[in-house]
């Protein structure tokens, strides 16, 4: 035992004040007892990875990584779209691209590309709905999951496209009436000004408006948190493009 005397005095009285330290016991945790703690850290990461959310959230991940447009492109053309023109996975860039380097099936792979990146963006949200009875809160997290990505590829050394089709993807799932009015305002703005950036932003702001018009209080959520991350993921990754736009340099698509 230790102890500790300390007085404190003053014009009345003095006080004394004992206290005991226990001295450390190192033989208070045995073997058994570490091993045991040991093994239930062990369980409790395994129950984590192993839960079928978590699983989910992987699945959407990985499966939403995959670079169609930079396979297609190397695959049929033998073109690495990631060292010519934008240096973007998507299909605006393989197009870009393959219109110099294979013409004859630039719009082919360009328009593969477009549909299988939002294909698998919805294909996720399907799987997770009505096969794995997913509910809305899983469903928003699998939907931010799946445009990470694409956007942040782990086949790609965590590079990749704008998320912009993947994003449409999984929103068409969660909210189809906005995803819908997007792709108009993006179809609208592409055909007069043939920048796809800017099309695609207009689009992502067509998006956020009409979902709060439409959706004031998201469903189950009561929040429209996933849309805004989403949406932030997709203007990073336009970040480049638009101050190619501020120094007028942004290409338009022929």
């Amino acid at each position: 035992m230790y102890q500790i005397i300390t007085s404190n005095r003053n014009k009345a009285k003095n006080i004394t004040f004992l206290v005991k330290i226990p001295k450390l016991d190192i033989n208070l945790i045995t073997y058994g007892d570490f091993m045991n703690l040991l093994n239930i850290i062990v369980e409790t990461i395994i129950s984590i990875f192993t839960h079928q959310n978590t699983l989910l959230y992987l699945f959407a991940y990985l499966f939403a990584s995959i670079p169609f447009g930079y396979i297609l492109a190397r695959a049929l053309a033998g073109v690495d779209v990631r060292k010519e023109g934008s240096g973007n996975i998507g299909a605006t860039n393989v197009l870009r691209v393959l219109k110099e380097k294979a013409p004859h099936i630039a719009k082919k792979i360009a328009l593969t590309t477009l549909i299988l990146d939002a294909t698998k963006g919805a294909i996720v949200m399907l799987v997770a709905r009505y096969y794995f009875g997913a509910d809305d809160n899983i469903l928003w997290t699998i939907a931010v999951f799946a445009v990470m990505g694409h956007c942040f590829s782990p086949f790609l050394l965590f590079e990749g496209g704008k998320g912009v089709a993947t994003g449409f993807g999984v929103l068409l799932v969660m909210l189809p009436l906005s995803s819908l009015i997007a792709i108009v305002a993006w179809f609208i703005v592409a055909k007069v000004l043939k920048i796809s950036s800017i099309s695609s932003l207009i689009g992502l702001v067509a998006l956020l408006i009409s979902s709060y018009i439409i959706h004031p209080d998201i469903a189950v959520i009561h929040t429209h948190a996933p849309i805004w991350i989403i949406s932030f993921i997709i203007f990073y990754k336009h970040v480049p493009n638009i101050l190619r736009l501020v120094s007028k340099e942004e290409t338009k698509i022929a």
